[in-house]
């Protein structure tokens, strides 16, 4: 009694020791094993993945495949796609899955053309880590338009919606009230003295528009929640639970996995111009706030130089566009410091969060494996044993020893510490 089955009549296997089992023996195995791949591949997750060719896959041939993205760019394409545009609401359907994630949330990704292979890099990592399972849309934004090579390969690598939007002229470019002879030799004195990105305008036409301006996008306007993603990071980890969920049933504000201490020399008049707009408007500081993880006087008299790293953020746009940050962003803005210095959306975004809310609305996500070179959040204990994170735990960023304060006390590069110091209080 079989299954109807007819295997074809296989000759013995014949070796010089003689006779070994009959061939046909060998494809029975064969058969069986295929069949067992097939069927836990269909009802277990994990076992399809951690059989995916992509994770087995030696890292050297994504590198040269990587390396020769400018000449074999069509290789990855699609066949048959032919929509000749796809800005704004402009995208193809065919093959891109509906969202079943619960928030209304998007991810967002500044990102330059010439940046494709790196941005790639980390689509596909977001895919695999997370987005595999919710299916968030994407808004691409560029300061000019995307190529067409471009949203093609974008396209091809991600699971769910996407949008491409090129940023508005006056959202991007040094404003018209900037003394350029200033801010020029400012530029000039910061190159002379090895401060980072001190000669870039570019640099800090991306800091003024992330601070200020990318939550106003017209692409951006239908969502409330976003997952900021740079091209090159990596993911290490299974993200399982929905952090947009997470945010929006805890009613948290803004996440993060990296923080840190800024360059001094970018920021020298932020916190005076910080505590001026204060004193002019007390009533946009929330009770119980996060004045303790920016500032080391009780006051809050100075500025330690703590801030969040923010080419990693999950958050809520409606923050960003309340009347307090809104009002706070503007006096900056008039005050010049972006161009005049080099102020940063990362202090930026971290006074603002952590004056005008409360501290418990700021939540660092430890699950989350990320790294933006040079430095990695890298999630510790149980969570490599059951193979859902595989980072270096050793290379972990959040309590890396080696600052001096001011009292010559040795502290940490990392201010995560103190942000969690704050919250247990």
């Amino acid at each position: 009694m079989g299954f109807g089955l007819s295997l074809p009549r296989l000759g013995y296997y014949h070796s010089a020791g003689g006779f070994h089992l009959p061939v046909r023996y060998y494809f029975l195995v064969l058969c069986s094993l295929l069949f067992l791949h097939i069927f836990l591949s269909s009802i277990h997750e994990n076992y399809q993945r951690a059989t995916d060719l992509s994770r087995i896959t030696p890292n050297w041939i994504y590198s040269h495949q990587s390396s020769n993205s400018s000449t074999h760019s069509h290789s990855l394409a699609s066949s048959g796609s032919s929509w000749s545009s796809l800005d704004g609401d402009h995208y193809p359907r065919e093959g891109h899955l509906p969202q079943t994630g619960l928030a209304n949330a998007t991810f967002v990704i500044l990102v330059r053309n010439h940046e494709l292979p790196a941005i790639i890099k980390s689509l596909k990592q977001m895919e695999y880590s997370f987005n595999h399972q919710y299916h968030y849309p994407y808004v691409f934004l560029n300061d000019e338009p995307f190529t067409d090579e471009f949203k093609e390969w974008t396209s091809n690598v991600v699971s769910s919606k996407f949008e491409y939007g090129v940023i508005p002229h006056d959202h991007w470019y040094q404003p018209d009230h900037i003394d350029e002879d200033k801010a020029r030799a400012n530029r000039e004195a910061m190159v002379r003295n090895g401060v980072i990105y001190g000669g870039s305008v570019s640099y800090r036409n991306m800091c003024r528009f992330n601070s200020g301006f990318f939550f106003r996008h017209n692409l951006l306007q239908k969502y409330r929640y976003y997952w900021r993603v740079e091209p090159g990071v990596e993911f290490f980890c299974d993200v399982d639970e929905d952090p947009f969920v997470f945010l929006q049933e805890n009613k948290k504000v803004y996440g993060f996995t990296i923080s840190m201490y800024e360059y001094e020399s970018t920021v020298q008049t932020l916190w005076e111009t910080t505590k001026e707009f204060i004193k002019e408007n007390p009533q946009y500081v929330a009770k119980d706030n996060a004045l303790g993880f920016l500032s080391d006087d009780a006051d809050g008299e100075s500025y330690n130089l703590c801030h969040f790293w923010s080419n990693f953020e999950i958050a809520d746009m409606d923050f960003w566009r309340s009347e307090a940050y809104m009002k706070y962003f503007e006096y900056l803005d008039s005050k010049g410091g972006f161009y005049y210095e080099r102020w940063g959306d990362a202090p930026v975004h971290s006074i603002g969060v952590g004056l005008f809310t409360r501290k418990d609305q700021i939540h660092f996500f430890k699950p989350i494996g990320y790294r933006h070179e040079p430095f990695q959040h890298c999630p510790q204990g149980d969570i490599h044993r059951k193979g859902k994170c595989w980072c270096d735990q050793r290379d972990n960023f959040d309590y890396q020893p080696g600052r001096v304060d001011a009292n010559g006390v040795v502290t940490r590069y990392s201010c995560t510490t103190r942000f969690e110091y704050i919250s247990q209080q």
